[in-house]
C-alpha cells in the first residue's frame, strides 16, 4: 500500500503510539484551525446585511473579501518563515491573538475603509497561523497516521465555517452582524492562555536550536516513555546536519525540487482560487439568484461541511494509495459538482447536493493537498515550503473574489459566475497528476 511520503520522520515519532501527546496537539490545532474557519468565512455570511445597512451594492464587496485574503497571504508568506527561527509555537500564539484582536475590531466598523483595514490585520494572523498547525500536527504525527491527522486536524477549518454559517444566521437576526465578529474575536483570545499552557514547541524545533535534553526529554516521554532521548536528538541532529543550508525559501528550488514546488503552487493557487470564489461569493450569488439569505448561507455552510467529510475520506485514501491519484481525481470531481451548482437555479436540493459534494472536493482535497505539501519538505524548511504553498495559494484567493465582483459588476448571472469556477478545478487536476509523475520519476 502507498502511503504519503514521511517528513524525514523520527524513529522514536514513527513508531510512537497514539496518545495523549499526539491528540492533545491535534486537538489544539484543530480548535485553532476551526477558529481560523469561523474568522475567515465571517465576512461573507454578514456581506448581505452590510451592503443593506450601508445602501451598498453587492459587487463593492470584491475588495472587501480580496483584502483580507491578502492579509491571509502576508501572513503565510512573512510569519511562516520566522517559525523556523523562533517556533511553531511562538508564531502560533502571535498570529491567534493577532486574527482574535482584529476580528473583534472589526465589529467596531462604521465605513468601508474601517472594514477594510481590519479586514487586512485580522487575515494577516490567520495566515500565518495556518502553515505552524500544520507542520506542528505533521511533526509529532506517526507517519502510518500523518496525512489522517494533518487531515483531521484541518477539518475544524471548514467546521468552523460550517458552524459560522449555522450561527450567523442566528446572530444577525438577534443583534445585528457586528456580533459575528464579537464572536469571532473573543474565542481565539480566550483560548491563548490555554495554547500557552497546553500546546508543545515543536520537538523537532527544540532539537534544531540546540535546545538542552533537559527540556527535550519530557517531550520524548511522552511521545513514547520507553523512548531514548538520546536516540532521538542524535537523530535529528542527523538530520539538520544533512539540511539545506542557506535562505530556506531559496532551498524550495534547489536539490531538484522546482518542479515539485512549481506543480505544488499551481494546484493550491487554482485550487484555493475556486475555494474562496466559492466561500466568499456563494451566499451573494445565490441570494441574487433568488433564495432568501438563510437559505444562501446554508448552502455555503453545506459546502464546508462537505469539506470536512471529503477531507477524513480523502486523508485514509491518501494513507492507503497514491495522494496524487486521489487528489487529482478529486479535483477532477470537484468540477463537475461546482457545474451543477451552477445549473441548479433555486431547486435547494439540487443546490444542497451539489455544495456538499464539490465541498469534498475542493475543500476536502485542499486539506489533503496541506498534507502533501507538509511531507515533500525536509524539517528545515518545512514551515517555510508550506507557507509558501499556501502564500501562493492565496494569491489565487485574492484573485477568485475580485473576479467573481468583476463579473457581478458587469452583470453577469449568478449561474454563469459560478460557471467560471469549473476551468481552475480542472487545472489543478491537472497540476496534481503531473506532479505524481515529477516525484515517480525523480524520487526528489
Amino acid at each position: 500500500m502507498a502511503t504519503l511520503e514521511a517528513t524525514a520522520g523520527n524513529a522514536v515519532v514513527d513508531r510512537a503510539k497514539f496518545g495523549s501527546l499526539q491528540f492533545g496537539v491535534t486537538a489544539l490545532c484543530a480548535i485553532i484551525a476551526m477558529l481560523d474557519g469561523f474568522d475567515t468565512q465571517a465576512i461573507a455570511y454578514v456581506a448581505p446585511r452590510i451592503a443593506e445597512d450601508w445602501g451598498l451594492t453587492p459587487a463593492a464587496f470584491g475588495p472587501i473579501f480580496a483584502v483580507g485574503l491578502l492579509g491571509l497571504t502576508v501572513g503565510a508568506f512573512l510569519l511562516s518563515p520566522a517559525a523556523d527561527k523562533f517556533g511553531r509555537k511562538t508564531i502560533i500564539l502571535i498570529s491567534t491573538v493577532i486574527f482574535g484582536l482584529f476580528a473583534l475590531l472589526t465589529a467596531t466598523s462604521d465605513t468601508m475603509n474601517e472594514l477594510l483595514a481590519y479586514r487586512f490585520l485580522t487575515g494577516i494572523g490567520l495566515g500565518a497561523a495556518m502553515p505552524n498547525i500544520i507542520a506542528l500536527t505533521s511533526e509529532y504525527a506517526p507517519e502510518r497516521l500523518r496525512a489522517t491527522l494533518v487531515t483531521v486536524m484541518f477539518c475544524g477549518f471548514p467546521l468552523g465555517s460550517t458552524l459560522g454559517g449555522v450561527l450567523s444566521t442566528g446572530l444577525i437576526d438577534q443583534f445585528g452582524w457586528h456580533s459575528v465578529f464579537v464572536l469571532g474575536g473573543v474565542l481565539p483570545l480566550l483560548l491563548v492562555p490555554v495554547l500557552m499552557v497546553m500546546l508543545p514547541e515543536s520537538v523537532r524545533f527544540l532539537v534544531a536550536k540546540g535546545a538542552p535534553e533537559s527540556k527535550i526529554a519530557p517531550i520524548v516521554r511522552r511521545i513514547d516513555a520507553q523512548a531514548s532521548t538520546a536516540e532521538f536528538v542524535a537523530h535529528l541532529r542527523s538530520e539538520q546536519a544533512e539540511a539545506p543550508k542557506g535562505f530556506s525559501v531559496a532551498q524550495l528550488f534547489t536539490q531538484g525540487r522546482a518542479p515539485v514546488t512549481g506543480l505544488l503552487w499551481v494546484a493550491f493557487f487554482m485550487n484555493l482560487l475556486v475555494m474562496y470564489f466559492l466561500v466568499n461569493w456563494l451566499p451573494t450569488l445565490l441570494k441574487g439568484a433568488g433564495l432568501p439569505l438563510s437559505m444562501a448561507i446554508l448552502s455555503t455552510a453545506t459546502l464546508n461541511l462537505g469539506g470536512v467529510v471529503g477531507a477524513i475520506a480523502l486523508g485514509r485514501l491518501i494513507d492507503r494509495f497514491s495522494p496524487y491519484v486521489v487528489l487529482g481525481a478529486a479535483y477532477a470531481a470537484s468540477a463537475a459538482f461546482i457545474a451543477v451548482i451552477a445549473l441548479g437555479g433555486t431547486h435547494l436540493t439540487t443546490l444542497l447536493v451539489g455544495a456538499a459534494l464539490s465541498g469534498f472536493g475542493v475543500v476536502g482535497a485542499q486539506i489533503g493537498c496541506n498534507a502533501l505539501a507538509a511531507s515533500v519538505y525536509p524539517t528545515a524548511i518545512r514551515a517555510t515550503g508550506v507557507g509558501w504553498a499556501l502564500g501562493v495559494g492565496r494569491v489565487g484567493a485574492i484573485v477568485g473574489p475580485l473576479v467573481g465582483g468583476a463579473l457581478l459588476a458587469n452583470k453577469w448571472a449568478p449561474g454563469s459566475i459560478i460557471l467560471t469556477a469549473v476551468v481552475p478545478a480542472l487545472i489543478a487536476s491537472l497540476a496534481v497528476f503531473i506532479l505524481g509523475g515529477v516525484r515517480k520519476k525523480s524520487g526528489v
